[in-house]
């Protein structure tokens, strides 16, 4: 749905010919060039070298970060996930003391994600199985800090600066309450062509649906950092459409000017054989939709 803030009356003072601006509430907070393609303003845009985990130790004061990690059967890469949050960003691992909570929401596992994720300083909850919006929404609960940072268990070049990119625009910018990491994606030997559901689903029905996100590099990324007031007011999809659900109802209350985004390099994980995407794909289309008001099929 669209921002009642929005507005096509023209541009911003120095901006690009033929962009159409969209004011936030509180000022400029993008512009819309030609009909799909949003200009995000780069105070919004940051690099996860930009920030230095030791430093963010010492900048974030009372403020108290949790770490969750949804996981179902990732028993391959799960523990070295764990164990660069808890090795290099927590004290109990010898780190910098950035990250008081690692909790792992094993989503009902048929292997051993839940003991090798303990095995490398996790807490570990037990999910119903039920997705992994559900499984998000259990660490929620489970911990208590004032950011809430989810990352996926998947991911097989993980290292301690997709947590530290995704804490360092909060503690920039206190009018900042979600921060959206986008990288790129290879796909099996190829340097891109990853993220499938992204390119052919969540992308047109962000363009289609809610232009104002379309500046928005990586819509369904698991890697994602939240305040907790805002994880307290907003519902969370209990399949794999959460992470669009989030992005579009974060926006519709707050804005997109409080939606920052970080640069995290590449990120490598499994790649899913293409007969295994649809449910993905129907999840995210279904969380559009239901937010733009389409009649569902039951």
């Amino acid at each position: 749905m669209i921002p009642p803030w929005w507005t096509t009356e023209g541009p911003p003072v120095n901006a690009a010919p033929g962009c159409r601006h969209q004011p936030g509430p509180d000022g400029d907070h993008g512009a819309r060039l030609g009909e799909d393609q949003w200009v995000t303003p780069p105070s919004l845009l940051s690099r996860f070298a930009d920030y230095d985990a030791a430093d963010l130790a010492r900048r974030r004061g009372s403020l108290v970060v949790s770490v969750v990690v949804p996981a179902r059967d990732e028993q391959e890469t799960v523990g070295q996930v764990v164990a660069a949050v808890h090795d290099e960003l927590m004290l109990a691992g010898g780190g910098v003391d950035l990250v008081s909570e690692l909790v792992v929401v094993d989503d009902a596992s048929s292997d051993a994600t839940a003991e090798r994720a303990a095995a490398a300083g996790a807490r570990v909850e037990r999910g119903a199985g039920l997705g992994k919006g559900a499984a998000m929404d259990k660490g929620v609960a489970a911990t208590t800090g004032d950011v809430v940072v989810f990352v996926d268990a998947d991911v097989v070049n993980f290292g301690a600066h997709f947590v530290t990119g995704l804490v360092g625009p909060m503690l920039d910018d206190d009018e900042v309450v979600m921060v959206k990491a986008f990288y790129e994606r290879p796909l099996h030997d190829q340097g891109t062509g990853g993220g499938r559901v992204t390119e052919l689903v969540a992308r047109p029905v962000v363009s289609l649906l809610f232009p104002e996100l379309a500046g928005i590099r990586q819509p369904l990324a698991g890697e994602t950092a939240l305040r907790r007031a805002v994880l307290e007011h907003t519902a969370l999809e209990p399949g794999y459409g959460v992470e669009l659900g989030l992005l579009v109802d974060v926006a519709e209350r707050y804005g997109v000017g409080a939606i920052a985004q970080v640069d995290l390099g590449t990120r490598v994980h499994r790649n899913r054989p293409l007969s295994e995407l649809r449910p993905q794909a129907t999840d995210v289309l279904r969380a559009a939709l239901a937010r733009a008001g389409a009649p569902l099929g039951r």
